[in-house]
């Protein structure tokens, strides 16, 4: 998800969002801990994603976008 898709977003979805991105974070590294995870760009990727979602959550609470 693009920093544009995340801004089109509102406040519910992105917070739902980071809520989805936290849990699928730990259900990597639960596998990961384990070695059970096939795509190791997968953990990168999500945490990319909910950084993204975050800092879109912060610009809008200092009204910077």
């Amino acid at each position: 998800m693009k920093a544009d898709e995340v801004r089109a977003l509102s406040d519910a979805e992105i917070k739902k969002q980071i809520e989805e991105s936290d849990q699928e974070l730990l259900n990597i590294s639960v596998r990961v801990a384990s070695r059970q995870l096939v795509n190791h760009r997968e953990l990168a990727n999500v945490k990319k994603r909910a950084a993204r979602l975050k800092t879109v959550q912060r610009q809008r609470e200092l009204g910077i976008r």
